[in-house]
């Protein structure tokens, strides 16, 4: 007997308190991922050159003069207790006169990274592991000027966080959309790499929607996963420094790099600048983050899912489990695991990144219709 096919539409509730944003698995461990913070013969050879002018668009020199003074940097230190000594490592008869002085004492950890000026009062967003567990944070402003910051909120599941130093008339940047861009677009990235501070790099956009592909140290099931690649070069320090567009707009944060060594080997990665927005307008604003989930755990459409299912290309996302397992939006909705969503809002889903973006742009309780192939 034939399989009969069949398509259902079912209404989601994306509701519940902010935990990340649509859970997904973990994809190929192709490479190292680590955090950006501290011709022959006679061819014709044809020199490559960034755009000047263009349209109203500014040359690379034009926007990084314009948009530096804008960008910090940030500069932390955590108390970091060593590890004590375990007994038997320590001359025979010492350990009871070691451990009356307390054991092995804290020890101060420095850490680098970038960030920009978000508002004139004040107000600097960097990366949430930049400033994690720091005991105090300075910033350095691009005219020297160094003050002490106080840590307003952080995210760890958007790896954004939000730093208030006591300074007004500052310079601001201008925020962009990064939904607009397009994959090779000229984007320049500025921050602090390697303790060398405000520096320039050009590159391009390498891709969107970057998120199973790549792992993140200490990533876990809500970590949001939708990020920017580019080519420019990031290294660690860059951390928390912006993307920026050839209209001198922020439009990612940056954030990671792909690398073997931990160092700058062609692939970086932000954040992209609207969920950034959303996430710091909520810190600032209430001190925590709800963007709202659907509850569900998700991962690529593979070949054979899309024959399954009678879909006519490789898209969407299938639904691997609910959270809570027992409970949530998806699962009270009727979804079931098994099921490739397909649409989400009227909008398609080619992959879970693009869930992830079209969920995050409603509201903790709105209602959205889901269509999907079982």
């Amino acid at each position: 007997m034939a399989a009969r096919f069949s398509r259902f539409r079912f209404a989601t509730a994306a509701a519940g308190c902010f935990a990340g944003g649509v859970l997904f698995a973990s994809g190929m461990d192709w490479t190292k991922i680590s955090w950006a913070q501290s011709t022959t013969g006679n061819r014709p050879a044809v020199a490559l050159r960034g755009p000047a002018n263009i349209d109203g668009v500014g040359s690379f020199a034009d926007i990084a003069e314009r948009v530096t003074p804008g960008v910090v940097a940030v500069n932390t230190t955590r108390s970091v207790r060593p590890r004590a000594t375990p007994r038997g490592r320590v001359p025979q008869g010492m350990e009871d006169f070691l451990e009356q002085f307390g054991g092995p004492q804290p020890r101060q950890q420095r850490g680098e990274g970038s960030g920009f000026v978000m508002s004139a009062d004040g107000y600097i967003v960097t990366n949430n592991h930049v400033v994690a567990d720091a005991d105090q944070v300075s910033i350095t402003l691009s005219d020297g000027r160094v003050f002490k910051a106080k840590v307003v909120g952080t995210d760890s599941t958007t790896d954004v966080a939000v730093v208030k130093i006591d300074a007004r008339g500052l310079p601001t940047l201008t925020i962009g959309n990064d939904e607009t861009t397009r994959i090779g677009e000229w984007v320049l990235a500025v921050g602090n790499p390697l303790g060398l501070d405000f520096t320039v790099t050009a590159g391009i956009i390498s891709a969107k929607g970057r998120g199973q592909e790549i792992n993140l140290p200490n990533s876990g099931n809500f970590t949001i996963s939708d990020f920017i690649q580019t080519d420019a070069a990031i290294n660690p320090g860059n951390s928390g420094g912006p993307l920026i567009n050839m209209r001198g707009e922020v439009i990612g944060l940056n954030s990671a790099i792909a690398s073997q060594t931990g160092f700058y080997s062609g692939y970086g990665f932000a954040i992209p600048i609207t969920l950034v927005k959303n996430v710091t307008d909520a810190l600032i604003k209430e001190g925590r983050v709800r963007l709202p989930v659907m509850g569900v755990s998700v991962t690529r459409v593979e070949p054979e899912d899309a024959g399954i299912n009678g879909l006519s290309r490789v898209a969407g996302v299938k639904v691997l489990g609910f959270n809570p397992a027992d409970g949530g939006p998806a699962k009270e909705a009727g979804i079931e695991v098994g099921d490739v969503i397909i649409t989400v809002d009227g909008k398609p889903v080619e992959r879970v990144s693009s869930l992830q973006r079209i969920v995050r742009q409603r509201r903790v309780g709105d209602r959205i219709p889901v269509e999907l192939m079982r």
